[in-house]
């Protein structure tokens, strides 16, 4: 076990750092994050491990730029999230989110699910349709992208999540429990997609699971409790 440092590693570059971070919510009331300092490095898998209510999916929020800690800082690529012009941008272009749930739009079909983050940036169409269709290939999807995404199998919506997280290639991935709303076969073969991608992609990755056999092929293992992270290890 080694304890979490806020030094560079000498691994590389620190991507992601987290420094003394406090978050609660209903006016203080509700305690979730207390004190958390944290890092990532460059093309570092991350998995966050603990409890339901430990503070993972929180951490990972305000890693992503989805929210501000209520003291603390937290930086992507040095710089400061909390209160940056233009958050919306680090979400276009430095960082891919994967939900649990996919969040995908049920009556979109998996292609126009996959173009709406191009369209934000501003991707023209060329481009865009060439991305995906790179993306739909390494994910198996290719013969699925005039289907809508309520006729996809679990498996396959949350492929089409990690290809829609990638789509206007991120260097870091934040997933929150992608396998967790899976059954045991298709986790595996989704959680083995999903570190292929990363490799092939060049990424970091820090990934919120509750699934030790799924966190202990990570890089790195963070226990989560109570709001703190008590230790880290090498996967």
């Amino acid at each position: 076990m080694r304890p979490v440092s806020n030094e560079k590693s000498d691994a590389g570059v620190v991507v992601l750092r987290a420094v003394d971070v406090w978050k609660s919510y209903d006016e203080g009331a509700i305690q979730v994050l207390r004190g958390v300092s944290f890092e990532a490095v460059k093309g570092q898998t991350v998995a966050l491990c603990g409890a339901s209510g430990c503070g993972k999916s929180t951490l990972l929020h305000l890693l992503g730029g989805l929210d501000e800690p209520d003291r603390g800082q937290v930086t992507v690529n040095s710089i400061e999230v909390k209160g940056m012009r233009k958050r919306h941008l680090l979400l276009r272009h430095e960082i891919g989110v994967v939900f649990q749930l996919h969040n995908l739009i049920a009556d979109l079909t998996l292609e126009e699910n996959c173009l709406i983050p191009t369209v934000a940036a501003g991707t023209d169409q060329k481009t865009a349709r060439a991305r995906l269709l790179e993306l739909a290939s390494l994910t198996g999807l290719s013969h699925r992208l005039d289907h809508r995404i309520q006729k996809l199998s679990g498996g396959e919506r949350q492929r089409t999540a990690i290809c829609r997280a990638l789509m206007n290639r991120p260097k870091i991935l934040i997933a929150d429990e992608p396998t967790g709303s899976l059954d045991a076969s298709t986790s595996g073969v989704v959680f083995e997609l999903l570190l292929k991608m990363v490799a092939s992609e060049g990424l970091t990755l820090v990934m919120a699971t509750h699934d030790r056999s799924i966190a202990e092929q990570c890089d790195r293992l963070v226990e989560m409790r109570d709001g703190r992270i008590h230790e880290s290890a090498t996967g």
